[in-house]
């Protein structure tokens, strides 16, 4: 079941937001290339992802231990590498990827694919 989150005209290109999308925080992402949606919660250490930052167009960075993921995929593009000695860490959180949803627009609004 698609569920609307918001109108193109909400989310400019570049930016971000959290919604709910049948039970489950999701955050959309409105890419040069369109619109995606991944999991709220970094899968290391399950912060999450609505106050990371969009890095090279297409990568979500959490903002506690800098794990990079690419929100067209949810594929990790960099491990949790912040601060010095979280990688001690990484030997028991192993690499990986968010959770994505399929996305679409009709009429001017943004459509996440629920469950």
């Amino acid at each position: 079941m698609a569920v609307a989150v918001c109108a193109v005209t909400d989310l400019p290109v570049g930016k971000h937001k959290e919604f709910d999308v049948g039970g489950e925080t999701v955050i959309v992402y409105h890419l040069e290339d369109g619109f995606y949606a991944t999991q709220n919660r970094c899968t290391h250490l399950f912060m999450p992802l609505k106050k990371g930052k969009l890095v090279d167009g297409c990568k979500i960075q959490c903002p506690f231990h800098r794990a990079q993921f690419d929100v067209r995929t949810g594929e990790v593009a960099c491990w949790a590498n912040f601060p010095p000695g979280v990688q001690l860490l990484n030997v028991v959180r192993g690499e990986k990827a968010l959770k994505t949803y399929s996305t679409n627009v009709v009429d001017g609004m943004v459509y996440v694919e629920a469950g």
